[in-house]
């Protein structure tokens, strides 16, 4: 299983470019970002930065969106970092959360993205596609060039389209009954098309927070600096339960009946310990979704979510220990995976 870790690009910059640079040292194979650029600074500038100071890891964003930057430019960018350095990137990519919420635009439709997905893919490995009604390609882009795409969902036609389509299957929550259910469901899409599903990659990404001990009060401190990811996935639960209803059939009860309490939600605290949003988020979601505790508590759950066909699990350290974190998995983790 390759471990990942995913930062916010605030400034300043040279503290990320750093902390990717001991990640790589620890034995991550992937750094991550956020990719909101009102909340945060332009990803693509540090992913440059990133590469030039590793030799292996590789980057890219968690996840873009179809929107915010025109196909081509996304192609282009990740085609430029390839050139550059060697095909080290990876374009995670959703429907648009915080970076569309935020400018006041709503995320993408389905319809939408999986055609961006197929033009970014097309034009940053060198084919001609279609961008709004234009055939076009990027012709300085050399043989070899490659892009994998990752999307990431929740919901039952969210997953269907990943498993049509994708090349990779993001899933932000640790939850082992949940992982289990999702993958199935992707899985059986890429079947259903005709697709082998082994060749997707599955990646679960949320927090975690190593602790010395599981005494009541280092757990607690931990669920704290992790609660925020509850809000954070509570806004896409919340698009699921608008869509699907509070009881549906194609949606599990175990990811929607805990937002019941949400009462909206701030962009300007997103992904940041204690945002006061998430206060309605209880324990039990903290623990199921993120992976709290000593490292021999988290290798435990590891190596639960490998066997459920896992592939790479990215750690959110968004909290007041990332490089502990970092320093944690790289001594008392990834070496034992």
């Amino acid at each position: 299983m390759d471990i990942g870790l995913v930062l916010q690009t605030d400034p300043p910059a040279r503290l990320l470019i750093d902390r990717m640079v001991r990640a790589e040292q620890a034995g991550f194979s992937h750094g991550w970002t956020f990719d909101s650029c009102v909340l945060w600074q332009e990803p693509f500038v540090i992913y440059s930065r990133i590469l030039a100071e590793t030799e292996r890891i590789t980057v890219g964003p968690m996840v873009t969106n179809p929107s915010t930057r025109t196909w081509e430019v996304t192609a282009s960018l990740f085609a430029t970092l390839n050139d550059m350095y060697g095909n080290r990137t990876v374009c995670g990519i959703g429907r648009g959360d915080s970076a569309m919420r935020v400018a006041g635009r709503s995320p993408a439709t389905l319809a939408r993205l999986s055609e961006a997905m197929h033009a970014i893919k097309e034009l940053a490995e060198g084919r001609t596609a279609e961008v709004d009604g234009v055939e076009m390609h990027l012709p300085w882009i050399r043989p070899g060039a490659s892009l994998p795409i990752w999307m990431g969902a929740y919901g039952p036609k969210a997953l269907n389209l990943t498993g049509r389509q994708a090349d990779g299957f993001i899933l932000q929550l640790a939850d082992p009954y949940l992982t289990e259910f999702m993958v199935k469901a992707v899985r059986a899409a890429a079947v259903e098309a005709g697709r082998d599903p082994d060749s997707l990659t599955i990646c679960v990404a949320a927090p975690a927070y190593v602790t010395a001990d599981d005494s009541p009060g280092a757990l607690a401190h931990a669920r704290e600096q992790c609660r925020w990811f509850g809000g954070m996935v509570g806004n896409h639960v919340a698009d699921l339960v608008s869509h699907y209803g509070e009881h549906s059939d194609l949606v599990p009860e175990e990811l929607t009946d805990y937002i019941k309490d949400r009462q909206g939600y701030d962009y300007s605290h997103h992904g940041r310990a204690g945002n006061p949003d998430t206060a309605f988020v209880p324990d039990g979601i903290v623990d199921r979704f993120c992976l709290i505790g000593p490292a021999e508590v988290q290798r435990a759950r590891l190596a639960e979510l490998r066997s459920l066909g896992v592939d790479q699990f990215a750690v959110y350290a968004m909290h007041d220990a990332i490089e502990a974190t970092i320093d944690a998995y790289g001594t008392d983790v990834i070496p034992h995976l």
